[in-house]
């Protein structure tokens, strides 16, 4: 990792055309670089950088609800290049301890973010104080911290989705905050009972 790496973390990300973000009840996004198993239910992450301490966070809850529940697909999605995703993934705590049902898939040139509405956050969004301390607060009270930024935008929005086994969007949404947590419990509660709920 080089200071021109993790300085270029601070620009802003470049992709296709943002669509509008899902809504439970509308049939999932489709794209090349992302496809869901036919009549398999999906909870899917798309990830902040990697690096970024709420990404590591929220891909651990993801593994853990995946290792639960392995009727289910669960997706990662990554922005950053497919080198430093796997460098990213080898640092995290249990490494390699990824359920079958769960798989990784970097989409660096952002087709499948676009697709599911994930564009460029506003400054509040990134660098907001509650944020900020969230960054803190997390690294104090479970050792999840910053680590090395190879590639990928800090200005980039995650989000997380539920879509049931026909297809349909039943959870989830955009992050309203850098620091969102997602409650993916819930989500596989949601896509196994078909019924949408609320957005994020």
């Amino acid at each position: 990792m080089s200071f021109s790496q993790e300085f270029s973390s601070w620009f802003a990300p470049k992709g296709p055309p943002i669509a509008q973000v899902p809504v439970p009840g509308t049939p999932a996004p489709k794209t090349p670089k992302l496809t869901l198993r036919p009549q398999t239910p999906t909870i899917l992450a798309f990830l902040r950088h990697c690096g970024c301490p709420f990404a590591e966070k929220t891909f651990l809850n993801l593994r853990e609800t995946a290792q639960s529940h392995q009727n289910l697909d669960f997706l990662a999605i990554s922005h950053s290049s497919p080198q430093a995703t796997e460098t990213w993934l080898k640092s995290l705590p249990q490494a390699g301890s990824e359920p079958s049902n769960l798989r990784v898939i970097v989409d660096e040139e952002l087709e499948a973010y676009a697709a599911w509405g994930l564009g460029t956050a506003g400054f509040a969004h990134v660098l907001s104080p509650a944020g900020l301390y969230g960054v803190w607060a997390l690294g104090k009270a479970e050792g999840i911290w910053n680590r090395p930024t190879e590639s990928g935008s800090r200005w980039q929005v995650s989000g997380a989705f539920g879509v049931d086994g026909e297809g349909i969007v039943r959870w989830g949404g955009a992050a309203g905050r850098a620091d969102e947590r997602f409650d993916f419990e819930e989500g596989v509660r949601v896509v196994e009972s078909g019924v949408g709920a609320a957005k994020l």
